[in-house]
């Protein structure tokens, strides 16, 4: 058979980002990693939306802050313009309303700029699979709170304190499987299943691995 292997395309993404010097940075790293290609910069939500206009990328990687249209803005004209596009936060932002109002306007991630960055290339990876990706840092409240639209409610209590992530965690750890296969599956980092288990012991009030899977067969999560 003759022919060599024909390149795959390279993810498009544009970088919105008013610190020139983290802009860049961000860049090299990217063009790093053979899947990506930074097709545009901005520096502000008025040059994002017309970078995207311009160069249709996978993704848009872009910041809250910013000069002349804040990211928020421009997330949400982007997406109501091209619904295709992903859009990934990276801020400094931890509080409940910056990611309420990011999710609100169509982004698809939110991370942290004190992430390292292979926590970003999981995000942009997980947008790309269509699922959403929010920074391990983030209180998980946060985002249950956001996903049901929740008023205060009683505390819940036992299984049902556990947020849906946590649940999924717990099974697969009654299950045999090991941090860095739940966190393949769960397309999430090792370090964020470690947070998930820890969680998971203080609301169970459960010390160890044999106490989660008891509990888990306990009330029906696994099978014998």
């Amino acid at each position: 058979m003759g022919g060599g292997m024909t390149m795959p395309e390279k993810y498009k993404v544009v970088l919105a980002e008013d610190h020139v010097v983290l802009r860049q940075g961000l860049r090299s790293l990217l063009e790093q990693n053979q899947e990506f290609e930074v097709v545009a910069e901005a520096s502000d939500g008025l040059e994002a939306i017309r970078c995207v206009q311009q160069t249709a990328p996978d993704v848009l990687i872009i910041d809250l802050t910013m000069p002349r249209m804040t990211g928020m803005h421009a997330i949400k004209d982007i997406k109501s313009a091209h619904p295709e596009v992903k859009i990934i936060v990276l801020t400094v932002h931890t509080a409940e309303e910056y990611v309420y109002e990011s999710l609100k306007a169509g982004a698809d991630g939110y991370v942290l700029k004190a992430a390292d960055f292979g926590e970003l290339i999981m995000a942009i990876r997980c947008v790309l699979m269509g699922k959403a990706y929010i920074s391990p840092d983030i209180s998980g409240t946060v985002v249950v709170g956001y996903l049901k639209g929740s008023k205060d409610r009683e505390a819940p209590s036992g299984k049902e304190s556990l947020t849906p992530r946590e649940q999924d965690v717990l099974k697969l750890v009654a299950e045999g499987y090991k941090n860095r296969e739940i966190g393949d599956m769960l397309c999430v980092s090792i370090k964020t299943v470690e947070k998930h288990r820890e969680n998971i012991k203080r609301k169970l009030d459960l010390n160890g691995t044999s106490a989660m899977i008891a509990y888990a067969m306990e009330h029906g999560m696994v099978k014998r």
